[in-house]
């Protein structure tokens, strides 16, 4: 791992690292005369009640501070890296990349493919463990980084080299195995290509991957989100309705057989599978305790029963407002469902929904969570709005009020001259942003 220094930009107010004099500026160089190289050193070395701090001032001088604290203290310092290390890039060229589909122009940051454990750990991002060296694996192990999330996409080797277009994207199985010899606990994603890892392949990954529960706790199974810009790429063929309802039989079938065997259906089928399919949503209980609810699946599910209970718990009353609601293809009618039930427990109460094409990406894109800016403002232009208009929090980026596009909410305010309110991703959140 390529040594990178841990330049200190801010420090804690009546914290240890304060007391000694530690300024933004200096230089972390060791805990206990070891090289700290990132965030998982830091925060083992540090745990014991007395350490030596090797720093570096901005001046140049280099001092050692002895620190007394209690177990597991924390100094107060903050790193201009969160990782303390440069995040570790992805060397694949999967044929189903999402970033290569992205067009030209976008900020930079959207065109970084990761593929580092710790981000794994820290953040729930999925690894291909292709790029990984014995040592990282060994420091997964040491530190005991748990659970990390893996892309396997097929255990047929051959196809996972060729899917990944990488050579050494064989060698997944010995370090799956190395991970749960160790207790490394581990959720697996596969993402979906139609004709090329779905059938026969499909059931020979959800057979080899269900051996390793309970270390790996659960299998994730995602479509491939296909944009129009895909010129020279990998030609591929979305799932349609009758190919969903095929997946969702082949996934099932394991489920139940799974249940019985290991007392956990392990596999779970994305929520985008079931809106292709036109099939109805399996109940909460059946996704256990949504260990792959970040992936987008059981998200729907649970919203609704989120929404069900919090709505019996209110009492009717007349409520004279009329606002508007913007979201995906996909999850149209959904929301338009919900929004009924709304109308119905509310007298007074109108509100429009207001499906968004995804023309920024293509067609095929009918999540909520990639819209942008410029399509929502000119699919609304000129349409009843009412109050406000209520937007979903997973088109924003992750703590601010951005979208993909760089538009802000603010942008989109002006240029439609509404408010707008953004909703929560549970059940209780959306019944609030409209009625309170």
């Amino acid at each position: 791992m390529k040594f990178k220094e841990n330049v200190i930009v801010k420090i804690e107010k009546n914290s240890i690292a304060e007391e000694l004099g530690i300024e933004p500026g200096d230089i972390l160089m060791s805990i206990n005369g070891k090289p700290v190289l990132d965030v998982f050193d830091y925060r083992y070395l540090i745990q014991d009640e007395y350490i030596e701090v090797g720093i570096k001032t901005k001046q140049g001088e280099e001092c050692t501070a002895e620190i007394e604290k209690d177990y597991d203290e924390d100094l107060g310092i903050i790193f201009e890296s969160g990782l303390m290390d440069d995040a570790k890039s992805c060397r694949n060229k999967c044929i189903f990349c999402f970033i290569d589909q992205l067009p030209k122009g976008m900020r930079k940051t959207l065109y970084f493919k990761d593929d580092d454990s710790r981000l794994s750990f820290l953040q729930g991002n999925y690894v291909t463990l292709t790029n990984m060296k014995n040592e990282d694996l060994e420091r997964i192990v040491f530190y005991h980084l748990s659970p990390i999330n893996v892309s396997v996409h097929t255990t047929d080797m051959e196809l996972r080299k060729k899917m990944l277009n990488n050579r050494f994207a064989d060698q997944l199985m010995e370090k799956l195995d190395m991970l749960a010899k160790a207790g490394i606990e581990m959720n697996f994603q596969i993402v979906l290509c139609r004709g090329i890892n779905d059938g026969k392949v499909l059931d020979k990954s959800i057979s080899d991957l269900s051996r390793y529960y309970p270390h790996g706790q659960s299998l994730s199974v995602v479509p491939i989100g296909l944009t129009r810009y895909r010129s020279g790429l990998y030609p591929m063929t979305p799932f349609d309705k009758e190919s969903s309802r095929d997946v969702i039989k082949l996934i099932t079938k394991w489920q139940k057989k799974l249940k019985k065997e290991i007392g956990s259906s392990f596999v779970f089928i994305a929520d985008e599978f079931y809106l292709n399919a036109q099939m109805k949503f399996p109940k909460c209980e059946e996704y256990e305790d949504f260990p792959q609810i970040e992936n987008g699946v059981g998200m729907i599910s649970l919203m609704e029963n989120e929404f069900n209970e919090y709505l019996s718990g209110i009492k009717s009353k007349n409520i004279k407002r009329k606002v508007s609601l913007a979201t995906g293809t996909a999850a149209y009618e959904f929301i338009k469902k919900l929004s009924k039930s709304l109308e119905e427990k509310f007298n007074g109460l109108k509100i429009n929904v207001y499906a968004i094409n995804n023309d920024f990406f293509g067609g095929k894109i009918s999540v909520s969570g990639l819209l942008t800016g410029r399509d929502i403002i000119k699919q609304l232009t000129g349409k009843d709005l009412g109050e406000f208009l209520c937007l979903p929090k997973n088109l924003l980026r992750s703590g601010e009020t951005v979208l993909l596009d760089d538009m802000d909410i603010s942008d989109i305010e002006k240029n439609l001259n509404i408010k707008i309110r953004i909703t929560g991703d549970s059940g209780s959140d959306f019944i609030k942003a409209i009625i309170d």
